[in-house]
């Protein structure tokens, strides 16, 4: 099965980057749109992430990559709702932001530009790509 890409946003203040380089992995938890957990769902070991934080910086910062696929939230009672883990890749070393993003012919027209709102999405391999050059990805 062909690897897929993503791109997951979080609140620096509520789980910033740094945060889950300190972890080492986490569940992404607390998504409570249908479309998003449908993402969620979609997701699969191996698959790769951009780490996107939202409100403040707006800027990609970092790759992540799926660790486990969806299972139950353990924050929540209602069965529909669904986590994945994530585990930090690499770092960006420039962080990527919305404006760049925007700006881009090749990426106006992804997810976080048209649908600024949804929390996890999905990403063409190419548009993961390029995002990643643009931010010139550190080695690991």
């Amino acid at each position: 099965m062909a690897r897929s890409y993503w791109l997951v946003k979080s609140e620096p203040l509520k789980y910033a980057w740094s945060d889950l380089i300190a972890d080492g992995s986490t569940y992404w938890d607390g998504v409570r749109n249908a479309q998003a957990r449908n993402n969620l769902r979609a997701m699969r070991v191996g698959d790769l992430a951009l780490y996107y934080h939202s409100n403040e910086g707006k800027e990609v910062v970092g790759i992540a990559r799926v660790t486990r696929a969806a299972y139950a939230d353990p924050t929540s009672d209602d069965e529909r709702w669904v986590v994945v883990d994530l585990a930090p890749l690499r770092a960006l070393a420039q962080p990527v932001s919305l404006a760049q993003l925007k700006a881009d012919p090749q990426l106006a027209k992804i997810p976080l530009v048209t649908q600024s709102r949804l929390s996890v999405m999905p990403l063409e391999k190419r548009a993961f790509e390029r995002i990643v050059a643009l931010g010139k990805a550190r080695r690991r």
